[in-house]
């Protein structure tokens, strides 16, 4: 429990950011789970630089590790390549 003002206000910074953080980071995942199951190779790569970016924020925010946003970036680069 919160002793003072300053700890019941960083206490509700936290919760925001948390809440924040927790809708990015969820959004990201749909759309890499959606560009992960889509077949056609046209919609894939239109919708590839949406996808990248939002990885990449995700990395810059400091909410996933720039080396797992580069290797999550580099597999969906691959699978959309393999795309007939």
């Amino acid at each position: 429990m919160a002793n003072n003002a300053s700890a019941e206000k960083a206490n509700r910074k936290s919760e925001a950011r948390r809440l924040h953080n927790r809708y990015y980071a969820k959004t990201t995942r749909n759309a890499i789970r959606d560009l992960r199951n889509t077949k056609d190779k046209k919609a894939a790569e239109e919708s590839a630089p949406k996808v990248f970016s939002m990885i990449d924020k995700l990395a810059k925010s400091g909410l996933i590790h720039k080396n797992k946003a580069s290797n999550l970036k580099s597999g969906l680069q691959v699978y959309i390549n393999k795309l007939a």
